[in-house]
């Protein structure tokens, strides 16, 4: 009870009337303001846009020509009439219709398929870096909240006790270099919470900087709910998912370079009007129809080193992921050991604060009796500061721990 409200009174004091905001607001300004984000998203878009104009490939091709053309033969000399006619004018629509196996058209769907499956993977590593980012600011920042809260409830305690000492005092039980002594300790609290209070100050600026956002506004910051996620077997998250894209792009790559080698038909056709003007011009209205085929025969067994460059890359791809597998099961074994070792720190330090806040009390009791050695007062008192302050610590590394196992074991 007595927590909370010097926790109320800290943060009226800082200053009046502040704003209250929360993680999600971070986090949400963040993701709106991050220009990589936007970017991944444009990217998406144009991506859908190019398989759009891959399937437009597939439909007629329909143009229209117009042409004339005069070869004057003058004094015996120009060109030669049979091959020119001498002049000839041609108005023609043509069209050109590709025919291509349905093997050929689903590999090339498949690769802006996976093209976009990259992009939107890229998109959600970013978020969940961008994410960590801000989170990590934000606990920090709530953290130097809190070791005003504590920092300031220990200046109250020195304020009555330097009260209590004052009149002690005045009534010749403790000496004025006792005073003098306790007064010092008094005004080095009050400058050790002014500092936090500045810190606290430049972290909100981080975060906001962080976020994107352009605000020297002194706001409260809600408590963090921040606990550990479900944990997805490895070839689950996120992580993983790379590798198989990869692999995904290598296997459609192959049946890319399948298709070049595959025989291509086209049907051609135009219609409209071509004329010499040598015969009845007005009748050489007409259309013509016909079929183009390509097949390959020998390029110098490109095909061949093609496909081995291929069976390189998926080595590469399997190797890196056995390596990257490795790394993550160690990053995970680490990082859940340090959260085992701050919950044995925190175990610990709260043990000492119970013997120094008995301590504490006994000290005021002997206070109140002329007993009292100040200068233990004092060295319990910063005793009791510097533990709090440890455990405050404590309390923000696991949260940081939290955070960077979420990170790791979760896809959001």
């Amino acid at each position: 009870m007595k927590l909370r409200i010097c926790l109320i009174f800290v943060l009226l004091s800082i200053r009046s009337f502040s704003q209250e905001k929360d993680l999600h607001y971070f986090i949400e300004k963040a993701q709106t303001n991050s220009p990589l984000i936007t970017d991944f998203n444009n990217q998406i878009k144009s991506a859908a846009i190019d398989s759009l104009l891959n399937r437009s490939n597939y439909k007629p091709q329909i143009s229209a020509n117009l042409n004339a053309n005069y070869a004057p033969v003058i004094n015996g000399y120009g060109y030669d009439t049979a091959i020119t006619n001498g002049q000839s004018v041609s108005g023609l629509v043509g069209i050109n219709q590709k025919i291509i196996g349905k093997n050929i058209a689903n590999s090339q769907a498949e690769s802006f398929k996976i093209l976009k499956e990259s992009l939107i993977l890229n998109k959600r590593i970013a978020l969940k870096d961008l994410n960590k980012v801000i989170i990590d600011q934000y606990i920090t920042a709530y953290g130097s909240a809190e070791q005003i809260v504590y920092n300031q409830k220990m200046i109250t305690l020195l304020n009555n006790g330097a009260n209590t000492l004052k009149k002690l005092t005045q009534n010749s039980i403790y000496k004025q270099t006792d005073y003098l002594i306790f007064l010092s300790t008094v005004k080095q609290q009050e400058l050790q919470v002014l500092q936090l209070k500045q810190q606290y100050q430049n972290d909100l600026g981080i975060l906001n900087y962080l976020s994107g956002e352009t605000d020297t506004t002194f706001v409260n910051l809600t408590k963090p709910d921040i606990n550990l996620k479900t944990i997805l077997s490895p070839e689950k998250t996120i992580f993983f998912k790379q590798f198989e894209v990869d692999s995904l792009k290598i296997v459609n790559q192959s049946k890319l370079i399948d298709n070049v080698y595959k025989p291509t038909l086209a049907l051609l056709g135009d219609a409209g009007y071509l004329s010499s003007f040598e015969y009845q011009p007005y009748k050489n209205f007409g259309f013509s129809v016909g079929l183009g085929l390509s097949i390959p025969i020998y390029d110098g067994n490109q095909r061949s080193l093609q496909h081995q460059k291929n069976e390189q890359a998926i080595a590469t791809n399997l190797a890196y992921k056995s390596h990257f597998n490795k790394q993550y099961q160690q990053q995970l074994l680490m990082l859940n050991q340090k959260l085992k070792q701050t919950a044995d720190t925190g175990n610990q330090l709260q043990s000492q604060l119970q013997i120094t806040d008995a301590l504490i009390e006994a000290d005021k009791k002997l206070l109140l009796s002329g007993d009292a050695q100040i200068t233990d007062f004092v060295i319990a008192i910063g005793n009791v500061i510097t533990l709090n302050n440890l455990v405050s610590q404590n309390r923000i590394n696991k949260l940081l721990l939290i955070n960077e196992i979420n990170y790791w074991i979760s896809n959001d």
